[in-house]
């Protein structure tokens, strides 16, 4: 590795002193505002000039560039796309893990028979490193996800919460309490998972009191504030902890380990806000992730061997600060809505009179002149699953003088931040995946390594479940994967298999599965021209005792 790739940032050689600048870092934190495209964060600082008197975000001492957001093609609803839009798992899978994926792949990869890949947490792991993820979001969600779990799809937030018990992973902390808990205290687990953290000796909080109760040398730590995400900053109540107050109280933590840490610190919601157009929660989103930006950025500048880079997975919204060729931005209004949209929907959905609808409105902005045709689009919602609410946000950002392009994400790139010796590696036009490889690269770990240790516990193909319960998987595919070899006759409608001197052969025609030249009562099934197998049948062609996990829908070697 050159020493000119490792030399820091000009901010970095400016402001410390007491470090050789050609050395790699000891700690990383990576900090993502899910969602946090250009014009949000041009809107945060806006706002503060023009409200606040402050003319710049923390985040912009430490510009360094922008980053490309696109993922692998993939299916959504059966229909394949391009995946020129990325969603967070994808860009999460390509900024934690180098490698990109398929939307709603969690840093598996994108095939009919997937194969996990590590991140930068889990090679820190190995490396004997502490590490962390925090998140407003809930802890579940993609962008945690993709840096200690592996699943095929994004929405299996009970296995990834299951795999979080087997990570390691020191410190978690952010909303979903739901997936911890058993089904019959109404959450989704079998089992209440807090008890299972608690016994391999994580301290549980679930209020701000109780992590500001904790101590640093207590290593391990679970704190979940919320049964879903992490409440918005205008809805919070004195218990809810801020981004901040968890970025600082993980940092404390981790930084107790002398072989240093790596952490992933989200602020979620900025990018639940935008999908929703609520623009002023938006705006309070981003401000609170720039709050925790400078506790990162404060401990980097004191502690001296800490690198720091953010970004953003990609943009929600399709946001624009400006409408309706208007040259102006309401901009002394930005702050006049009291609670997110979230907080009033339900009473939206419940209003059954225009009146209801304007006292409703006038009850949770400035808003005192609602017309009956604005109350009447409210009451009818805006054609997307976001109904009333999203009508709502609708009628407030237009008074606003801001713009949206719906209630998805958008393909724009977005900005890279950096500080310390990792500056000089993302600078520029980079690849989301360059934010992995650079992290491992700067903190000296093994991404390569801790991926061939995952691929060799455990494959996550496709499958289908039968009528009567039984797991089969696509024959040709997963035989593949596994070292055989396959040879299709269609002229008599038989496949044969072999590994080694191992075989099976199937005909399709009579429906009999043959296992080294034994016949055999294997189940078999062929779904839209594909031959499906169970998982005894690739045990008996490799000899190995593989096992399936339902819960992760992988196969464990």
């Amino acid at each position: 590795m050159s020493l000119t790739l490792l030399t820091s940032s000009a901010v970095f050689a400016e402001e410390t002193t007491s470090v050789e600048t050609a050395t790699p870092s000891k700690n990383l934190i990576v900090l993502i505002g899910d969602g946090m495209g250009p014009a949000q964060v041009t809107a945060a600082r806006n706002y503060l000039m023009y409200n606040k008197g402050i003319n710049h975000l923390t985040l912009d001492s430490i510009y360094v560039g922008q980053a490309t957001t696109y993922a692998d093609r993939g299916e959504d609803g059966g229909v394949i796309v391009s995946g020129v839009v990325t969603d967070s798992a994808s860009a999460g899978t390509a900024f934690a893990t180098g490698h990109k994926t398929y939307n709603a792949g969690i840093s598996v990869s994108n095939e009919e028979v997937s194969v996990p890949f590590a991140s930068v947490i889990e090679a820190a792991i190995e490396e004997g490193k502490a590490t962390g993820l925090v998140t407003t979001a809930r802890i579940t969600h993609a962008t945690p996800a993709v840096y200690a779990s592996h699943v095929r799809n994004r929405d299996n937030e009970v296995a990834i919460a299951a795999q979080y018990l087997d990570s390691n992973v020191n410190v978690l902390m952010g909303g979903g309490k739901s997936y911890f808990l058993s089904r019959e205290e109404n959450g989704r687990q079998e089992k209440n998972l807090i008890n299972e953290f608690q016994a391999k000796g994580y301290t549980y909080v679930t209020d701000k009191a109780g992590l500001n109760a904790l101590s640093t040398n207590q290593d391990k730590v679970l704190g979940l504030f919320g049964n879903s995400h992490v409440a918005y900053v205008p809805d919070r109540t004195a218990e809810v902890p801020s981004l901040a107050d968890m970025t600082s109280k993980a940092l404390d933590i981790l930084s107790q380990n002398d072989n240093g840490f790596a952490i992933m610190i989200e602020g979620g919601r900025i990018d639940h806000a935008s999908h929703a157009n609520d623009f002023p929660t938006t705006v309070q989103e981003v401000l609170d992730f720039d709050a925790a930006v400078k506790v990162a950025l404060d401990f980097a500048k004191k502690d001296g061997n800490t690198s720091i880079v953010i970004t953003a997975d990609h943009e929600t919204g399709g946001l624009s600060l400006s409408r309706d060729n208007i040259y102006e931005l309401n901009l002394d209004l930005w702050d006049k809505q009291k609670n997110s949209s979230e907080f009033i929907a339900p009473k939206l959905r419940e209003a059954k009179t225009i009146q209801e609808v304007k006292q409703i409105v006038a009850d949770n902005t400035w808003i005192n002149d609602l017309t009956d045709e604005e109350a009447a689009y409210i009451m009818q919602g805006d054609g997307s699953s976001y109904a009333q609410e999203g009508a709502y946000n609708a009628v407030v950002s237009k008074r606003l003088l801001v713009g949206w392009s719906g209630h998805g994400h958008s393909a724009v790139d977005v900005g890279v931040w950096a500080y310390g010796p990792i500056a000089d590696l993302v600078k520029g036009q980079v690849d989301n995946t360059r934010i992995a490889t650079a992290s491992a690269e700067v903190i000296g770990v093994d991404l390569a390594r801790a991926t061939a240790n995952l691929q060799a516990k455990y494959i996550y193909p496709k499958f289908k479940i039968t009528r009567d319960g039984q797991v089969l998987y696509p024959a040709k595919d997963l035989a593949e994967a596994l070292g055989s070899e396959v040879v299709w006759n269609g002229s008599n409608r038989t496949a044969a298999i072999t590994n080694g001197s191992n075989s099976i052969s199937v005909n399709l025609t009579d429906k009999k599965v043959v296992v080294n030249g034994a016949a055999s009562n294997l189940a078999l099934d062929v779904d839209n021209g594909k031959l499906y197998l169970p998982l005894e049948a690739f045990n008996a062609l490799t000899g190995q005792n593989m096992t399936w996990d339902a819960v992760s829908e992988r196969i464990v070697k």
